[in-house]
């Protein structure tokens, strides 16, 4: 499975604007079902956006919760993501602190509770 960055600001709040969110103590997941044509191509993606507030913290401490969302993306979604969906992730301040296990958990159950997972897809990491 192909994992596309979104970069446009357009596209975050399109997602955002789907209504499609779940709010876990390490994260926040938005999903949006992917639109006809978006990065061309046939083949099955995701396309994955991140971001952190300042309430997170200053620049270090937000650069530092996105590069844990992107670990954990990176472990979870390819195995257990729903193809052809944009998803944003959003940084909380427990996701500094958080164990990187529970977040990985905590990714997984945001996929179950808005009806992402992938067909086959178990709710385990």
């Amino acid at each position: 499975m192909n994992l596309v960055r979104l970069k446009r600001r357009a596209d975050f709040l399109r997602v955002a604007k789907s209504g499609r969110r779940y709010a876990t103590p390490g994260l926040v997941l938005q999903v949006a079902h992917r639109q006809a044509g978006t990065f061309g191509g046939s083949e099955a993606s995701l396309g994955i956006g991140f971001t952190a507030s300042k309430k997170v913290g200053n620049a270090v401490a937000r650069n530092r919760a996105k590069r844990r969302l992107r670990a954990a993306v990176a472990i979870v979604m390819p195995r257990h993501a729903a193809a052809n969906r944009d998803y944003v992730l959003i940084g909380r301040q427990a996701t500094l602190r958080r164990p990187f296990t529970e977040l990985q958990q905590d990714l997984l159950k945001a996929l179950g509770r808005t009806k992402s997972l992938a067909d086959g897809a178990r709710d385990e990491p």
